[in-house]
């Protein structure tokens, strides 16, 4: 069964929207897990606009299941990352006044860059993933960085599968297959929702962790978070 990691920044900012602690970050992240998700994932950026550098900290002290930690590798990030140690970090290229994660790592051009990234944090025990297109390419490059894993960008396949869910998974499949081939883990993430991640989930040979937060978080407004949770559980199954 593919794992399923529930971003929880949308939460973030709700919470910021008014100031105070409502909603509860760290209790909503503590129900995620109860309702069944087997991890937690955050993006913090410069700005803390939504998920501030001490939720990192805190949630790492109450967060049971897998604890993953994403973003754009700047030296703020990777001395959060060294002291809090998740269990995962996923480096994502994101500019700093990105609204949400556009592209993935040209992991040719910055090869060396990321090589001395990945050192850091798995010398320290992490485990890493890098975010990069569907393409066969990038994910060959991605082998000779050192990372455990690459998250497919899913935003292409998300906009192409009510068009032509065939042709928009076929990149996916060939750069799935192509991890497989090098034995680097795939994780996937990006507008993900209940009505594309079964479809991907079923054709993804390999896939270890699907990574969702905005489309999850929308979707519990009309059923119910723990419903949502355990609906993307069973299409996950």
């Amino acid at each position: 069964m593919t794992k399923l990691s529930v971003n929880v920044n949308k939460i973030a900012t709700l919470r910021n929207a008014r100031g105070g602690n409502v909603p509860d970050l760290l209790k909503v992240a503590a129900d995620i897990e109860r309702f069944g998700a087997q991890g937690i994932t955050v993006h913090p950026r410069p700005d803390e606009r939504h998920i501030r550098y001490q939720d990192t900290r805190d949630l790492k002290k109450i967060v049971t299941t897998e604890f993953n930690i994403e973003g754009n590798p700047n030296p703020k990030f990777i001395k959060l990352v060294l002291e809090v140690k998740p269990d995962q970090v996923t480096l994502v290229p994101d500019a700093e006044d990105a609204i949400t994660s556009n592209a993935g790592w040209d992991t040719l051009k910055h090869q060396g860059f990321l090589k001395d990234v990945i050192s850091k944090f798995k010398n320290a025990g992490i485990r890493t993933s890098i975010f990069v297109d569907p393409d066969p390419k990038m994910v060959k490059e991605a082998k000779a960085t050192g990372t455990d894993r690459i998250e497919l960008y899913t935003e292409s396949y998300a906009t192409g599968y009510t068009i032509d869910r065939e042709k928009a998974i076929q990149p996916f499949i060939m750069a799935a297959k192509k991890a497989n081939e090098l034995n680097i883990g795939i994780n996937a993430g990006h507008d993900l929702s209940l009505d594309n991640i079964q479809y991907f989930s079923q054709n993804i040979p390999g896939l270890l962790e699907v990574s969702i937060g905005h489309a999850l978080i929308c979707e519990s407004i009309y059923l119910g978070l723990e419903n949502v949770v355990n609906m993307y559980l069973n299409k996950l199954k």
